[in-house]
Parts: structure tokens; C-alpha cells; sequence
């Protein structure tokens, strides 16, 4: 039994082939089953995002393991298997758990500790397993890794920190301003950054967002894509004689907003303060509009050290988050070798039960006039030495699963006892639907 991870992300391929070895969102159930299906796989969990493709799988063995799969991710792309080995990292066994926990936490991901991917991973191993495509290993890895960043998110402030400028410039006002929900905001730009800025202005709360743009249509676009409002770049001064707040990101070589334009707007400026946000290269603001009463201009370079600050920030948190996951990866090997104790400690146990029952009933046929008193005493004694003589096998037993060559001292020791133990990881056919949604409740109460 081998663990093996099969990750194709954003260092190892570029987002055209990202593109190619996806899979979409209504075949994902299916693909789970295929590879299933394949020869030399024993449980599989497949995630599917913009960013990654990864592929989890139990095999009987590593090399046929390893082939199965690249071979179902070309066949599922199109791609030759050759250049699904070239844009592929695999890891086997210990690695492949921490390449599962630090992908779950954040650690792997493009933006050092998003917490996107937790729920991303969550979704794709409930999939898998309402597939039947999980089992008895993966039905309890993916519950510790999922647990285990949800608990390094909940204990760090790793997410907390803006590390992208469209980000940090949304956090910036909310530093400013306290609240920003009932504010107004101007976004200058009809381009990725301004998109991400208004992505981000909603998320926290703000619904008053125009969108200003030399080409109207752009903007007209971008306005009801997102359910916000549009107007003309000559609009501009009256909309901020109203405003609150202004993200700037075009690509003008020109100032948008100038000393002129704010100073003409000053006395019909409604509301207190204004709060200039210029993320563009080269700037959209003029410089020194400070000087105007109650106008604050930021640029880049301003929110450039707020974004390195969080990045150390992050940083040493995902530091403090790695530095428990070989503990992890301990933990899981310690389950996974008791796995194979446990059935051999039942089948000693059953093995002794047996025999005392069998003593009991000699005496029952020998000695026929014992009182109920009596033969309780002498069960209950019995019972006794058998677990008196068995606490030091157990234990010896448990101290094998943690052993090199564990396999080979278990079958010795049920040789000593002749005693057969049965497998402890039910095959494929053999899967119980009854414990799933208990599972999928527990990890569904860990948010």
C-alpha cells in the first residue's frame, strides 16, 4: 500500500496547460470513478482548480501507481503521457502527506495562505468519497488535513494580512475609515487591477461603486458583470464631489485626477474626507494633492510597504504552520502502522475469550452444582488471568507496528500465538456506505 501525490500547479506549468488538464466541474464525479476503475489503484481523491490539478491515490504499488495516473491525466487532456510526466511533481509516502497538509493550508498556494483551497480541498474529498472512491486511509488523512488547516488558520493570522495592492488598498481605506460599508467608491479603470479592487471593495461590504473609464463600454462591461454602476471619465468631478473613496488603476500617461480638478471641487465636496487609493504605474493622481484640505493620496509605493509588511507577516506564520506538520505526518504513520496491530490484537483477544470460554464450560459440566455466585467468581477470575497474561503481547505488539519490517514481525507473532488476523483495509468492493455522512458531518462542524 503506497500513497502517492501527483500535483501539476502554477510552478510547474503555465496556465495554458493548467487549462488542458483540468477537469471541469461536471465531470469531476465521473473521473473520480475512472480512475478508480484502474488497474493498481485502491482509493483516489482528484482536486480541480484554476490553479492546480492534483491527483491523491492508494496503489498496491508505486511505479504502477505513478503510470496509472499520469496516463489517465493525458488521456483525460489530450496531452501526451511524456508531457504529463514533464509539467507533473510526484511524491510517495511522507512527502505526499506534506504535500497534502501544506496545499490544504495554504502553504503551497500562488497568495501564501489562502484559505480558498481549504474548502476547495473539503469539496473535492467529499466528492471522492460520495463516489465511494475513498476508503479507510483517505477517509482519515483528509479528515486530519482538513482539520489541521482549519486549526493552523483559526491559530495563526496567516489570512489575515493584505498581500496583493488591489487588496491592500481596499485594507487601507478600511483603516482609514473604520467601516467602509456605507461608503462611496469611485474605481478609475476598466482593467484586471480595477476589477480586483471592486472584487475586493465588495467583499467587504461596499455596494455604492461607480466605474469610470475613457472607453464607456469597458466600463459598462465591468459595471454589470459585477451589478455596479458606470459613468464617463468627464463625469468625474461631479462624482467625487460625492465620494468617499478612489481607486485609481489605468494606463494613462496622463494625470486623471489633478490639483485643478480637486481644487475646483473642493467647496461642493459633501462629505469629510476623501481618500485617493493610486495604484497605477505610471500615477493617475498628481502629486502633493495632499495639500488639499482633507484629501489623502496614496500610491503605490505607500501600499507597496503595507503588502511587504503583511508578506513578513505571512511568512512567519506559515513558518510557525510547516514547522507542526512533521508532527502530522508522525501521527498519520503511527495510525496507519496500528492499522495493522489492531486486527491482530483482536484476533489474540478472541483467541483467549474463546479458550476461557471453553474452561467454563468444562466446569460447568464437571462441577454442575456451583451456585450462580459461585460461577460468577470463577468466570470473572479467569477473565482475569487471561488479561493479566495477555498486557505484555498486546504491548508487544503495538511496539511491532512501529517497527521496521512490521509486516514480516506481525505474521511472526501470529505464528507464535497461531492465531489470523483478517486485512484491516477492506478492498475495494467491499466499501460500507453507513460511515460517510458521520464523517462528512465532522469535518462540516469543524468551520
Amino acid at each position: 500500500m503506497h500513497l502517492i501525490a501527483i500535483s501539476i500547479n502554477h510552478r510547474t506549468a503555465d496556465v495554458a496547460l493548467r487549462e488542458k488538464v483540468a477537469f471541469k466541474e461536471d465531470t469531476i464525479r465521473s473521473a473520480n470513478v475512472d480512475l478508480f476503475e484502474t488497474k493498481a489503484i485502491l482509493e483516489n481523491v482528484i482536486l480541480s482548480t484554476c490553479n492546480r490539478t492534483e491527483v491523491y491515490v492508494v496503489a498496491d504499488q508505486i511505479h504502477t501507481g505513478r503510470y496509472y495516473v499520469q496516463r489517465f491525466l493525458a488521456r483525460n487532456s489530450g496531452l501526451e503521457v511524456e508531457d504529463i510526466k514533464a509539467i507533473s511533481e510526484v511524491k510517495v509516502g511522507d512527502e505526499a502527506v506534506n504535500h497534502l497538509l501544506r496545499v490544504t493550508s495554504g502553504l503551497d498556494s500562488i497568495v501564501l495562505g489562502e484559505t480558498q483551497i481549504l474548502g476547495q480541498m473539503r469539496n473535492a474529498f467529499f466528492i471522492a468519497q460520495e463516489e465511494d472512491t475513498t476508503g479507510t486511509i483517505f477517509n482519515h488523512l483528509f479528515k486530519q488535513a482538513i482539520t489541521f488547516a482549519k486549526k493552523a488558520h483559526n491559530e495563526t493570522d496567516i489570512a489575515d494580512n493584505a498581500v496583493s495592492v488591489s487588496y491592500a488598498a481596499v485594507e487601507l481605506g478600511k483603516k482609514i475609515f473604520g467601516k467602509i460599508d456605507n461608503k462611496k467608491a469611485i474605481i478609475i479603470g476598466a482593467g484586471e487591477m480595477s476589477e480586483l479592487s471592486l472584487l475586493n471593495l465588495k467583499g467587504s461590504g461596499v455596494n455604492d461603486i461607480t466605474i469610470v473609464n475613457r472607453t464607456v463600454s469597458k466600463a459598462e462591461t465591468l459595471a454589470n458583470n459585477h451589478g455596479v454602476s458606470y459613468a464617463s471619465i468627464d463625469s468625474l468631478p461631479a462624482l467625487l464631489t460625492d465620494a468617499d473613496m478612489v481607486i485609481s488603476s489605468t494606463s494613462s500617461s496622463d494625470y486623471i485626477i489633478t490639483n485643478e480638478m480637486m481644487q475646483s471641487i473642493a467647496p461642493q465636496r459633501k462629505n469629510d474626507s476623501l481618500v485617493l487609493i493610486d495604484i497605477a504605474l505610471p500615477r493617475d493622481v498628481e502629486p502633493n494633492i495632499n495639500a488639499i484640505t482633507d484629501v489623502f493620496n496614496y500610491d503605490v509605493d505607500d501600499l507597496k510597504g503595507l503588502v511587504d509588511a503583511n508578506l513578513r507577516e505571512r511568512q512567519l506564520a506559515a513558518d510557525a504552520i510547516a514547522a507542526q506538520i512533521p508532527q502530522e505526518i508522525d501521527a498519520h504513520n503511527e495510525w496507519v502502522n496500528m492499522l495493522g496491530v489492531v486486527p491482530v490484537i483482536r484476533a489474540l483477544r478472541e483467541k483467549a475469550m474463546n479458550i476461557q470460554s471453553e474452561t467454563m464450560d468444562s466446569i460447568d459440566r464437571k462441577l454442575p452444582h456451583l451456585s450462580e455466585r459461585e460461577r460468577k467468581v470463577i468466570s470473572k477470575h479467569t477473565k482475569s488471568i487471561i488479561n493479566q497474561m495477555l498486557k505484555d503481547p498486546i504491548k508487544q505488539a503495538k511496539e511491532l507496528g512501529n517497527e521496521k519490517k512490521s509486516n514480516e514481525k506481525l505474521e511472526l507473532f501470529q505464528n507464535i500465538f497461531d492465531i489470523e488476523a483478517e486485512d484491516a483495509l477492506p478492498k475495494k468492493k467491499e466499501r460500507r456506505q453507513s460511515s460517510k455522512q458521520d464523517l462528512r458531518t465532522q469535518i462540516l462542524s469543524f468551520e
